[in-house]
C-alpha cells in the first residue's frame, strides 16, 4: 500500500516539475508513470523528437567549434534536453554559468538543468541568482516553486506560485503547477479549482486538461475524469488512466478497513 501511494505522490511531483521546468522540452520522450496517468504529452506540439536530435547534431557541431557562444550554448543544452540526455545538458551550462556568471538566462537555464538532474539544493542556488528581487522574473518563481514541490515543501512552493501570479495573473502554466502542488499537499477542491481557471485559456495544453482529469479522478468522480482525459488521449489509455486512478484509490480506502481488522483480532486475542 505504502509503495503504491508513494508512486503516485512521486508521478504528481513529476508532472509539476515537467510542467515548469522544462516546458520548452516537455514531452520528447515519456516514461511507463508518465503515460499510466496521462499527466505529460506524448508528443511535443511543435517539433518531433527527430526534430530535436537534428538539433542536437547541429548545434553539437557549433559547440565545438565556440564552446563560449552564450546563444549556442544554450540551444545546445535545450536539444539535450528534450532528448533526455540530462547530465550533458547541465554540464554544457554549467560551464556557460562559469563563464557568464551574471547572464540570467543562463543562470535559469541551469538551475532548471540541476532540477531536472536532481539537484534540487544547488538548483534553488542558481535559480535565486537568476532575478533580483527588484527585477524578478516569474518563470524563475515558478521554476523555484516546481524545485520546492520535489522537495516536499508544498506550502513554500505555492509562496512562490502566487508571488508569479501575481504578475501573470492569469499564466496557465503557474495555475498548472500551482493546482499541482495543491494535489500533492492533499487540498484537491483548491487543486480541481486551480486547474480548472488554467484549463480556460486557449488554446489548452493537453498536460493542463490530463492534470484536471488526474485530480477530478482522485476525488473518485471518473466518469468526468474520462471524459476529460478523452479530449486529449486515446479512448483506450484515458480508460486505463481512470482504471490505475481506481486501484490507487480502492487500495488506499482498504487499508484502515485493513489496520481496523488487524487491530480488533489482535483484541479478541
Amino acid at each position: 500500500m505504502r509503495s503504491t501511494r508513494s508512486r503516485f505522490t512521486h508521478l504528481l511531483a513529476s508532472a509539476a516539475l515537467v510542467l515548469t521546468i522544462s516546458a520548452a522540452a516537455a514531452g520528447c520522450t515519456t516514461t511507463q508513470s508518465a503515460q499510466m496517468t496521462g499527466a505529460l504529452p506524448i508528443a511535443s506540439a511543435d517539433r518531433s523528437e527527430s526534430d530535436w536530435r537534428h538539433e542536437v547534431a547541429l548545434y553539437s557541431q557549433q559547440y565545438r567549434a565556440d564552446p563560449k557562444n552564450v546563444d549556442v550554448a544554450l540551444h545546445y543544452a535545450q536539444a539535450l534536453r528534450a532528448t533526455g540526455q540530462r547530465a550533458q545538458a547541465a554540464a554544457v551550462l554549467e560551464r556557460a554559468a562559469l563563464e557568464n556568471p551574471h547572464q540570467k538566462a543562463v543562470l535559469g537555464a541551469y538551475g532548471r538543468a540541476l532540477a531536472e538532474s536532481g539537484d534540487y539544493n544547488q538548483a534553488l542556488q542558481v535559480l535565486e541568482r537568476a532575478h533580483s528581487p527588484d527585477q524578478p522574473d516569474w518563470h524563475i518563481l515558478s521554476a523555484q516553486g516546481a524545485v520546492l514541490d520535489q522537495m516536499g515543501r508544498h506550502t513554500d512552493a505555492q509562496r512562490y506560485y502566487l508571488t508569479a501570479l501575481k504578475m501573470v495573473p492569469d499564466e496557465p502554466s503557474v495555475l498548472s503547477n500551482l493546482g499541482l502542488s495543491y494535489a500533492l499537499s492533499k487540498d484537491l477542491p483548491n487543486a480541481e479549482a486551480t486547474l480548472r481557471r488554467a484549463a480556460t485559456h486557449t488554446p489548452v495544453d493537453p498536460r493542463v486538461r490530463q492534470n484536471l482529469a488526474l485530480v477530478i479522478g482522485l476525488q473518485g468522480r471518473f466518469a468526468e475524469a474520462e471524459t476529460i482525459a478523452r479530449a486529449d488521449l486515446p479512448p483506450e489509455q484515458a480508460a486505463a488512466n481512470v482504471a490505475y486512478l481506481r486501484q490507487v484509490l480502492a487500495r488506499r480506502n482498504d487499508a484502515p478497513n485493513s489496520a481496523r481488522t488487524a487491530r480488533t483480532a489482535s483484541h479478541s486475542g
